[in-house]
């Protein structure tokens, strides 16, 4: 495990990240998968219940080449870079053979079922738990779950609120009604995923992937996202090397 700004990260590869969330999915307790990017990391530094909801994360995957240039930058070893998209995608794959069931919650309204139906293209022996755009503080968000029993939440709130939402989950269920049975096995906040598997927005090609430059392609494509990117590109490295 790395720790970079106090935010941890594990030290894993892919394999390991699979056979960890199997793992979870054989348990009987809700387990929250954090997908930790430059932004996290640098809203963590504000918000101290955001970060202690990131170091209690079962498993905590580095979503972005940042955190790889922010480990050399602190002389640590990052795990293998594994972004919410991928994970998502490694998922589905694992619920269509062990017949598990996913729940898509969040993104605006019709997006979640957009990105549903084309995982069940790809992969018909895919079971869809619900799809529900919802809010946390909706109080249709926790009984639609409640009723579909999902195996798999992916939640696309958007941080931080969806990973305290998850976090809320876990740890107050029976506030809400639920049995420790009802919870779904594994929780994940996924940010924009919906949108990239939807196809409403463009991702970038996979060579600037491998390249570390999607957020180039992201800038190009969604201008508005310039003062996110500015943090993750400029402002994360400077606050890592001063820390460091």
């Amino acid at each position: 495990m790395a720790k970079i700004l106090d935010v941890k990260i594990d030290n894993l590869t892919f394999p390991e990240v699979m056979a960890k969330i199997t793992l979870f999915l054989e348990g009987k307790k809700l387990h929250q998968i954090a997908t930790v990017n430059p932004e996290f990391i640098l809203a963590a530094q504000r918000d101290s219940e955001f970060k202690a909801i990131l170091n209690q994360a079962d498993l905590s995957v580095p979503d972005g080449v940042g955190l790889k240039f922010g480990g050399w930058l602190s002389g640590q070893k990052i795990g293998e870079r594994l972004t919410g998209v991928d994970l998502t995608w490694e998922l589905t794959k694992l619920s269509a053979y062990k017949n598990y069931s996913i729940y898509f919650l969040g993104a605006a309204t019709g997006v979640a079922e957009k990105a549903a139906k084309r995982m069940k293209m790809l992969y018909p022996n895919l079971k869809i738990a619900g799809c529900y755009a919802g809010t946390p503080e909706d109080p249709k968000t926790l009984d639609n779950i409640k009723k579909a029993k999902p195996d798999i939440l992916l939640v696309a709130f958007g941080a931080p609120k969806q990973d305290k939402f998850i976090y809320n989950l876990k740890n107050n269920y029976s506030d809400f009604g639920f049995q420790i049975s009802d919870l779904p096995k594994v929780a994940m906040g996924v940010g924009g995923t919906f949108d990239y598997i939807s196809g409403a927005v463009p991702r970038a090609p996979k060579w600037l992937r491998n390249l570390g430059l999607e957020w180039l392609y992201r800038l190009v494509h969604q201008p508005k996202r310039i003062g996110r990117i500015f943090k993750a590109v400029i402002v994360f490295p400077i606050r890592v090397i001063f820390r460091s």
